[in-house]
């Protein structure tokens, strides 16, 4: 023990050369510091945020008027399919364990994440598998185009790029749950002491219920792909109707799966919500005791609604009702989230700089996109709806202007605690007016493409269709644009350090042990546990 506190005391004597040591190209390759992980992280999703971007721009070139103007209609199943992919293992996701990584020891006064080496390796896991989903468009067959939900029996004839797509799923599946085991071990044993659980910031509480979400289903996509891998290779025929198997029990498999995922994709963007909201309204956040009850009654409620996309599958009456139900049960908690960051800003001293701005986007275009997703719970309704553009409108809604908007919001708020410099504030303000308003000019118009019949994944339409598509399609280059502008103009010159220096506390009301260590955040924090205040937000002594 006394070698220990020895070893702490000559910290600054040049003993605590573990990790600084590597420079240049072997800090990032091997880098076990959850900082440079994080900052990992998320350069990888914000790069494949541009390469989904890029397919989401070719699809809506291609749907800018009526008639095949660009694309055959395979490859364009093949950029919707790929799009989907991409966007939701290789943008959302890994950019919210980036900022797992990098929040989560700071804001519960841990040193690093519990298994470092495992965090390096479930991050390189995930440069293969995205280059093998990217580099299927060049290879025999072109990209897989059965739809980013992989629905037999289309999968069960796709070409080899299939098998090559379901190895990548599987990697990704893998990475994951490296990351969320070592998620859930970080916050369950290496909370300072006077840290309980009920005293610790939102955002870890929702990567922690999310952690679990994510070990949960994650082998349940890996069981229904293998099983599409086995019809396709070995002789079973669990989906093959041909050969007395059942498509249907391949959507039952897997929106077992993707339902939970969808929170997933949330409860992390509700996490940085409920950081920023209360920073900026210089109030403390209402009902923090709900806000966690209302985070895991979601997460237990997203396993019993995975048939509400199933409606039109012939589904029996009873099945139907239950769903409906369920889904209809499901927006309580949600709409208790909502209310709490309505209370939270209430008679608050609130400023808009612009991560509250990307907040207040949020919570009011996230709502809009909860209020479509109860009208689709109806099943007379869904059953009309389905697979129709309301249905595109409606989880975009939630996904871009819910998880994106939530992770913009974040990147401005901690940006200056990771690089020690301000970023521009006008710039960022650009940022929030030109993608608030080209993400409604783009997906608004859907909702009525929908109503008005005009079904998903096809790439050519009628002719009553055309004024609405071409306005959607024009706001997606300017929300495109807008993104490319964010990354250049924002995130660039900070990350060179350019710009005004960083306070130790840039945001007046944030609270929280992030904000006690400085900006930058040095490379090693928390050595030593930190004693904590009574209610665990200051370190003292």
């Amino acid at each position: 023990m006394s070698a220990v506190l020895d070893h702490h005391d000559h910290a600054h004597d040049g003993h605590d050369d573990h990790g600084h040591a590597m420079t240049g190209w072997r800090r990032w390759v091997y880098a076990t510091n959850h900082k440079d992980i994080g900052t990992l992280y998320l350069l990888f999703a914000f790069t494949m945020l541009m390469v989904g971007g890029v397919l989401a721009l070719m699809i809506r070139l291609e749907l800018f008027q009526p008639g095949l103007q660009f694309f055959h209609p395979e490859f364009f199943n093949q950029l919707t399919t790929m799009h989907g992919l991409i966007m939701v293992f290789g943008a959302i996701m890994p950019a919210f364990v980036g900022f797992a990584n990098w929040m989560i020891p700071l804001q519960i006064g841990a040193s690093d994440m519990a298994f470092a080496r495992m965090n390096n390796f479930s991050f390189w896991l995930m440069i293969p598998a995205a280059l093998m989903l990217v580099t299927s468009f060049f290879m025999p067959g072109g990209a897989p185009a059965a739809g980013w939900t992989l629905y037999a029996p289309l999968t069960l004839q796709m070409g080899p790029t299939m098998d090559s797509g379901i190895f990548a799923m599987h990697i990704l599946g893998a990475s994951s749950i490296m990351g969320s085991i070592n998620i859930i071990v970080t916050i369950l044993n290496m909370r300072a002491p006077g840290m309980t659980l009920m005293k610790m910031p939102m955002f870890a509480w929702t990567w922690l219920i999310t952690a679990y979400l994510l070990i949960a289903v994650m082998p349940v996509l890996a069981g229904a792909i293998t099983m599409t891998l086995t019809d396709r290779h070995f002789g079973t025929s669990f989906f093959n109707p041909a050969a007395g198997g059942d498509p249907v029990m391949y959507q039952h498999i897997f929106w077992f799966f993707g339902h939970p995922e969808v929170y997933i994709m949330i409860l992390p963007a509700f996490g940085i919500i409920s950081q920023v909201v209360p920073a900026f309204a210089r109030k403390k956040l209402f009902g923090y005791a709900s806000m966690v009850y209302a985070t895991s009654s979601i997460a237990i409620l997203s396993f019993i609604v995975w048939a509400h996309h199933m409606f039109t599958t012939g589904m029996p009456v009873t099945g139907q009702l239950f769903f409906m139900y369920a889904t209809m049960l499901i927006a309580v908690p949600t709409a208790v989230k909502i209310f709490n960051w309505i209370a939270t800003m209430w008679r608050g001293s609130m400023t808009f700089e612009t991560p509250m701005l990307f907040a207040v986007g949020f919570i009011f275009v996230f709502t809009m996109g909860g209020f479509t997703g109860l009208i689709l719970a109806m099943a007379p309704i869904d059953i009309q709806l389905q697979d129709t553009y309301y249905v595109v409108a409606h989880f975009h809604y939630v996904l871009v202007a819910g998880s994106l908007f939530a992770m913009f919001s974040g990147v401005y708020y901690w940006l200056p605690k990771w690089t020690g410099v301000m970023y521009n504030e006008t710039r960022g303000k650009i940022h929030f007016w030109v993608s608030l308003i080209a993400f409604n000019v783009t997906f608004f118009p859907m909702h009525f493409l929908g109503l008005a019949g005009m079904p998903r994944r096809y790439a050519d339409y009628p002719m009553q269709f055309a004024d609405f598509n071409a306005v959607a399609s024009v706001g997606a280059f300017f929300f495109g644009f807008a993104q490319v502008y964010f990354f250049l103009f924002v995130v660039l010159p900070t990350m060179r350090g350019k710009g005004e220096k960083a306070p130790q506390k840039p945001w007046e009301g944030a609270e929280g042990l992030e904000w006690e260590v400085p900006s930058p955040a040095p490379f090693h924090t928390f050595e030593n546990p930190p004693k904590l205040n009574a209610d665990a937000t200051r370190v003292i002594g």
